[in-house]
């Protein structure tokens, strides 16, 4: 049984609604707070809301049995707090258990400060949060910060588009580290499964690692020789490849003892079928790179780009240049963003093995979909193509998308009229949103998987939305009292 938000308040329970909060505070917790007090707060944003979160708990689930799980308010609350500050979970714990503010928005009060979140607690509810929820609670987030900001009911929209890389939590990848790796699991998880029903063979796991990691340092420190004594070279290359030789020779050893591991273990049904498959996958690593190794180093052939893979624990990571300066590479997946001129995030794509101008007009017909009236967008060089050019035109009044290459007559026309000047001068401000969110919890993903890298970037974009929403609340309420206290001092 897992409800939204319990609506019977108990004893000593502090109304949400009566939570008050510092005007003068700068930090982003208030913002974000009174961000979450206003939709909560808001009995028509609250009903949708609430039914949106409801689509969290699976419809075989029975709400009138069963253990009481979290409320899904508390969930939205501490998922988007835990973002819009870059904490870890061990801080959002702490935070959780003793920050009086952020316990009353959890609905906690005098006779229940005893009651404490654990750490695994928060790591599977946080966790319950999709992409496809967080969307739709970012819409009504958006909707509600620009029904305060506009000045006139449909207001035309003029969007920024950009994108930048979201860095995935992985070390620098080699051929012989990614081998290593790879080798470090399948013998864990062999001897995991031997040691759970009482099988020997891999009683010295510790000291296999070990000896495998002896040889992978010393083959790390080998470089080659830049001496002109050709003997010296050929003899240092020599040496490379030895060592090379004798690294992939005991992973091979230790591979083909894992499969004979295995296949014992499927014969006699010891072994289930999601741990097979995950010594499988950590198999087919190892033997991917040192058949890498072999080409590369032995037969000094050079491997294709499409060929490497980057991390073999989060295998969606993407090797991206830029072309930033002082930044060569970075390792992650790049998130294309689309803005309005209030600052509210309208919609976001993260991209695999996609550029730009792949996905300028999708960026666009999906946040026209979320906000119709959307009327005009900018972007840079690298969203140009004649094809985004003309579908961009049917979509949009105003399209602002400098061509790349020498302009013709008409290109001049369009690009040195006052209109596009003028938009193009704005565009660089979609950099403020990228550079928020990239400080509220976007610089690199911590979470596992493709499916945790999608919900972090989703629960980033929602609490920055919130957190703008929130900003804009404490900054009218602050004019509000100042007009006040005028008043009274005129008075």
């Amino acid at each position: 049984m897992r409800k939204v938000k319990e609506q019977q308040m108990k004893f000593g329970e502090v109304n949400i609604a009566t939570v008050e909060f510092d005007l003068r505070s700068r930090d982003e917790i208030p913002k974000l707070l009174m961000g979450l007090q206003h939709i909560y707060c808001t009995p028509e944003i609250r009903e949708e809301v609430f039914m949106i979160l409801g689509g969290i708990v699976p419809k075989d689930v029975d709400n009138k049995n069963g253990r009481t799980g979290m409320e899904l308010w508390k969930i939205l609350v501490l998922g988007t707090l835990r973002l819009n500050c870059n904490w870890d979970y061990d801080k959002l714990q702490e935070i959780a258990n003793n920050h009086m503010t952020l316990r009353e928005m959890l609905g906690h009060g005098f006779f229940d400060r005893n009651s404490k979140y654990a750490l695994q607690t928060l790591k599977d509810n946080v966790s319950l949060l999709t992409p496809e929820v967080l969307d739709k609670v970012n819409q009504i987030a958006v909707k509600a910060g620009q029904n305060l900001v506009c000045k006139k009911k449909d207001e035309e929209l003029k969007g920024k588009c950009d994108s930048f890389v979201v860095e995935t939590d992985v070390h620098y990848p080699t051929d012989i580290n990614l081998l290593f790796d790879a080798i470090r699991q399948v013998i864990t998880l062999s001897a995991m499964i031997c040691s759970k029903v009482g099988f020997s063979d891999w009683r010295q796991s510790r000291h296999n690692i070990r000896n495998i990691k002896k040889l992978f340092n010393k083959v790390r420190k080998l470089k080659h020789s830049t001496s002109k004594d050709e003997k010296k070279k050929a003899k240092k290359e020599q040496a490379i490849i030895v060592a090379h030789r004798a690294y992939m020779d005991l992973n091979k050893s230790f591979l083909e003892r894992a499969e004979e591991t295995i296949k014992t273990f499927c014969k006699k049904g010891l072994i289930e079928g999601e741990k097979l498959k995950e010594i499988e996958r950590y198999i087919y690593h190892a033997k991917r790179q040192i058949d890498q190794i072999q080409r590369r180093v032995i037969e000094g052939e050079t491997i294709s780009h499409n060929e490497k893979v980057f991390s073999i624990f989060e295998e969606h990571t993407e090797w991206i240049s830029k072309g930033k300066a002082g930044v060569p590479f970075e390792l992650g997946l790049r998130v294309c963003i689309l803005k309005d001129q209030f600052g509210f995030i309208l919609y976001h794509m993260v991209m695999h093995n996609q550029t730009d101008d792949k996905v300028a007009v999708h960026m666009v017909q999906e946040a026209k979909k979320r906000f119709s009236n959307l009327h005009g967008c900018s972007f840079d060089k690298g969203y140009y193509s004649p094809y985004n050019f003309i579908e961009l035109s049917k979509l949009l009044d105003s399209v602002t998308l400098p061509k790349k290459g020498k302009l013709s007559a008409a290109d001049k026309e369009i690009e040195y009229s006052e209109e596009f000047i003028r938009e193009r001068k704005k565009h660089p401000a979609v950099e403020s949103a990228i550079n928020a969110l990239e400080n509220h919890g976007l610089d690199i993903c911590p979470d596992h998987g493709t499916d945790g890298f999608y919900r972090y970037v989703a629960l980033a974009v929602t609490a920055r939305n919130i957190q703008i929403l929130g900003d804009i609340i404490q900054k009218k309420e602050l004019r509000r009292q100042k007009r006040r206290k005028k008043h009274r001092s005129a008075a």
